[in-house]
């Protein structure tokens, strides 16, 4: 779908009332259950929040078309912080005080999350899959806060484990976000490595919200290392990998998948071929895997021009497990009854797949595995993992 489309898409909420909260729990009304998401919708990283909020739609819209939950349509109200902390804080109060949503779904980035949790934390609104995964989102104590990914050092785990193993490379650098995002990945690479006696060979690091990263890219090729992991967003990312390939350098480029792939590959096109993406929902185009045959169905209903791709099937899980948790809270549905069923089940078949969610989710991780960009901007698992 065009930009253009897609914008029209997330603005339409806002074209219509959201009417009077009704007596009783937050955004829980007689016909519909409204949900909030603060999420990049402009900008260098619009594509992640977009392509979240088009699968949350898409996973409404097929629960609405089959009644709702207890009667009630679920309705997503979608605001813009351009992946700005200061802009999130904003737009979430909004959420929470104007549009008086009864939960939070579909955020996207760390140094946002960072700041917008603890509002929601203060007042025990769940805070459903969010587009990151950062460690302090796992922290004991963050009850309202409900991951469906896996966390980044266990993406980093991954990386060093198919680059030492499968592949015997010794010289590893890194190319981050200067922020908590890039931080948190950085820490879960250093982990990666020390558990093997090695030792990052360079660092370079560029500014959130910029593609300047020419000074970062000759940092890391005068140190020469044999691969690069990259902790950063699709435009900064392909900038990197564009500028190395055109000087001569040309390592292993390993990219974590909130990097958003297919944004990644199509920003690189013929360059992109070989660049691995570590990815951590189902693989979008395998329909004989039936949660994402249901996906794809869901988002041809939403709109038939739109195309499989790793971030909206991301967002589309994360809709269906909010479904899937009113359904267990019952006709009268609470904040604190959808968290004590999320955290409680802890486990939940979304159309045939096993989601595990909550505090159950720190005893059984979520997958990783691993993609390769290939020469028409298409992608294959990495099997020898």
């Amino acid at each position: 779908m065009k930009h253009l489309q897609l914008k029209a898409l997330w603005c339409l909420p806002f074209l219509l009332a959201a009417g009077p909260a009704q007596a009783g729990e937050v955004g829980v009304m007689p016909d519909r259950i409204l949900f909030g998401q603060a999420a990049a919708m402009s900008g260098p990283s619009s594509a992640l929040g977009l392509k979240m909020r088009q699968g949350i739609l898409a996973a409404f819209a097929e629960v609405n078309a089959k009644g709702g939950v207890h009667g009630r349509k679920l309705e997503l109200i979608s605001r813009d912080d351009g992946y700005d902390p200061d802009r999130s804080v904003v737009q979430t109060l909004k959420l929470l005080d104007e549009d008086k949503v009864f939960a939070l779904i579909g955020a996207v980035g760390t140094p946002t999350s960072l700041v917008t949790v603890p509002i929601a934390k203060s007042q025990q609104v769940p805070f459903i899959g969010p587009f990151t995964g950062a460690a302090f989102l796992r922290e004991k104590g963050l009850d309202n806060v409900v991951n469906i990914r896996a966390s980044y050092g266990a993406e980093a785990e991954a990386w060093v484990k198919h680059l030492t193993e499968d592949r015997h490379i010794k010289r590893i650098a890194i190319f981050y976000q200067d922020d908590p995002y890039g931080r948190d990945g950085l820490a879960g690479v250093k982990l990666a490595l020390q558990k093997r006696g090695m030792e990052l060979d360079a660092e370079a690091t560029y500014e959130r919200n910029t593609k300047a990263v020419g000074m970062a890219m000759r940092t890391l090729k005068r140190a020469e290392p044999e691969a690069v992991v990259m902790v950063g967003t699709y435009a900064p990312c392909a900038e990197f990998i564009r500028l190395a390939r055109q000087s001569g350098f040309n390592p292993v480029f390993v990219n974590i998948s909130f990097v958003g792939a297919n944004a990644l590959a199509q920003e690189l096109g013929p360059q992109g071929d070989g660049v691995i993406v570590s990815q951590v929902v189902p693989f979008p185009w395998d329909s004989s895997i039936k949660v994402v045959a249901d996906y794809q169905a869901a988002e041809k209903a939403l709109d038939p021009n739109l195309l499989p791709d790793f971030v909206s099937l991301e967002g589309y899980l994360s809709g269906r497990l909010a479904a899937a948790a009113l359904e267990l809270a019952g006709p009268d549905p609470t904040r604190a009854e959808m968290l004590r069923v999320i955290n409680e089940v802890g486990r939940f078949d979304i159309s045939g797949d096993d989601l595990t969610v909550g505090k159950k989710m720190r005893d059984a991780p979520a997958k990783v595995f691993l993609t390769l960009i290939q020469p028409d901007g298409t992608f294959r698992a990495i099997d020898n993992l």
